[in-house]
């Protein structure tokens, strides 16, 4: 049995779920119209250039976790799954699940998108195991800190080398989906490394070390 891993923004959807949320809050009102916007482009930009800096980008993108209720928190979501999410859900990526799941594979999902946002995502797509930066939690309330080490770059490889490791498996015939070359720590450490619709660095990686590229978009 193998393990197939999915990056999820702009691999199994069309769209970047981390800055959509921001656009989802700044519709709603509940952050700082310009700056908390400014900032949300900025770390896409920074993201896409592979220059974020992930503590910079935490402290900002997990504030709105703690200035509102859990109730309102999981309203907003049900709102943005509908939305925001489901549209982007491209089909071709869950045929790709699909087959894996066929196969009788582990599926796993690997995001530097933090779990309040994607937790439901995976769960809407049917992939129980989920790496994901985990927001901490006092008491039922959000700190605007972090849990343990963000799944972000290297720390992909950090999180997934404990996942594997709680269960007592390795990475021998592992596949991983990803758009983006900020996950080229873990392509490199895969048996089958896949790059989907990547981003110009991603593909010139993958074209020098004769990976699989493939699009799941239409």
């Amino acid at each position: 049995m193998s393990l197939a891993i999915f990056d999820l923004d702009n691999t199994l959807l069309s769209i970047d779920s981390d800055h959509a949320w921001g656009e989802f809050l700044l519709e709603q009102g509940a952050v700082d119209p310009v700056a908390y916007k400014e900032a949300n482009d900025r770390f896409m930009a920074d993201y896409e250039a592979g220059t974020l800096d992930m503590a910079e980008f935490l402290a900002v993108a997990l504030k709105p976790l703690t200035e509102h209720s859990p109730a309102q928190l999981a309203a907003w979501h049900q709102q943005f799954m509908v939305s925001k999410i489901e549209p982007h859900i491209l089909p071709r990526g869950e045929e790709l699940v699909a087959r894996h799941r066929a196969n009788g594979d582990t599926l796993l999902i690997i995001t530097a998108t933090n779990r309040f946002i994607t937790g439901p995502i995976a769960e809407r797509l049917g992939i129980d195991e989920l790496i994901a930066v985990e927001p901490e939690r006092i008491d039922g309330r959000y700190t605007g800190r972090v849990s343990g080490v963000p799944s972000f770059r290297e720390g992909k490889v950090t999180r997934l080398t404990e996942w594997l490791e709680r269960r007592a498996l390795s990475l021998h015939d592992t596949w991983f989906y990803s758009d983006s070359h900020n996950d080229l720590p873990l392509l490199e450490r895969v048996d089958h490394p896949v790059a989907v619709d990547p981003d110009a660095s991603l593909r010139a990686a993958a074209e020098a070390r004769d990976w699989r590229i493939i699009s799941l978009r239409d």
